[in-house]
């Protein structure tokens, strides 16, 4: 009963489809299952849910455009890939849509526009205006420009930000996996999957396998790691078979299909998500015990008597990330101070950091408003 509540109340959805999900045995792009799939996708539009989809595919359009044998292994090469392989992608998703009547609405996105908060609340109106003008979203990486240092490094990741940017209420990733195999070490995909997991703890994860298909660049671990965030900022995630015939409506429908993660806490709100999960870390903050006891279980802000160390050259305004001393990011939030002045005044009492400073803007170096515990 509580799946089936999730899923039938959940009203904004994100599905992420794998790039081996559209290629059939040939590697060729499987028309069909891209037109089973945007027409499911159509269905749960017309019956009131708002649905972004991340797809990839774009690397594996153009690998078969252009006839390569293989996947390119350099950058430059991936790029001539997917700057062929995006249009036909996006071409095959208006044409399927257009059958139901919607449109598809590009989105091509790189880990800047996530970092920068302007940007990131652009990338959210955008979305929203798609939704608006009654266009499905079809979000990518931007593969055509992104370098390494702006990747998401796999669109698993980059379904678990839309999400957050979207606030979805339920993440669904389709792949050719069909769920998380409890014995996949000894039995393979012959195991049992299973239906739900209420919190991704060390059992879990040591559950995932680094498999990868042969068209696509995320396996079982990057999936769990997507799940993580979504249901650590208060929503669900799904993983199921992508091949399944109809799959979208039949999880819908309420049939137990894959591996469903519930939340493990309530609704995070949307600043908070980005800086725990959109915003790039500037720098680290490490504390002591006390202030980590604090910090995760009594809802306190950062003060300087509770830190002990500083890592990284940040300014004030720059999100970090906040350690303790076995090692452990257990939180992030927006810095009061900058790095400098945080050394200085750090393992000092809030009333001492006027004298220390010359002045005081905040008692706080991270106030709980401004963080999020991971």
């Amino acid at each position: 009963m509580r799946r089936t509540k999730l899923i039938n109340d959940a009203k904004r959805v994100v599905i992420k489809i794998g790039s081996a999900v559209l290629l059939d045995a040939n590697r060729e792009i499987d028309r069909g299952t891209l037109r089973s799939l945007a027409a499911d996708i159509c269905a749960l539009v017309e019956g009131g849910r708002e649905v972004a989809v991340v797809s990839s595919g774009a690397i594996a359009c153009g690998v078969w455009r252009l006839g390569l044998a293989r996947r390119p292994d350099t950058l430059p090469q991936l790029q001539a890939a997917a700057a062929v392989g995006q249009s036909l992608l996006m071409s095959l998703y208006e044409d399927a849509m257009s059958e139901c009547g919607f449109h598809a609405g590009q989105m091509l996105l790189t880990r800047e526009d996530m970092e920068d908060r302007t940007r990131y609340l652009n990338a959210r109106n955008t979305l929203r205006a798609l939704l608006a003008a009654k266009a499905v979203p079809i979000v990518n990486e931007n593969d055509t420009v992104a370098v390494d240092e702006i990747r998401f490094g796999e669109n698993d990741v980059l379904s678990a930000m839309v999400a957050n940017l979207f606030e979805a209420d339920l993440l669904v990733m389709l792949s050719t996996v069909e769920g998380l195999h409890e014995e996949f070490a000894t039995k393979g995909r012959a195991g049992r999957i299973l239906p739900e997991v209420e919190d991704i703890d060390g059992s879990i994860a040591a559950l995932a396998t680094e498999e990868k298909s042969r068209a696509g660049s995320g396996g079982m671990v990057t999936k769990l790691e997507a799940a993580r965030m979504v249901t650590a900022s208060g929503e669900a995630a799904l993983i199921a078979g992508g091949k399944l015939p109809n799959v979208i409506s039949r999880i819908f429908a309420g049939e137990k299909i894959g591996t469903l993660f519930y939340a493990t806490r309530g609704h995070m709100a949307g600043r908070k998500r980005w800086i725990g999960y959109g915003a790039r870390s500037r720098g680290e903050i490490v504390v002591d015990d006390g202030a980590a006891r604090a910090l995760r279980e009594q809802g306190k802000s950062l003060l300087p008597s509770g830190i002990v160390g500083v890592a990284g050259e940040f300014d004030a305004g720059d999100v970090v990330s906040v350690r303790d001393k076995a090692g452990e990011v257990f939180a992030r939030g927006v810095a009061s101070y900058a790095s400098e002045e945080v050394r200085r005044i750090m393992g000092r009492k809030t009333v001492e950091i006027a004298k220390i400073l010359g002045s005081k803007t905040y008692d706080e170096v991270i106030h709980r408003d401004a963080m999020t515990i991971l």
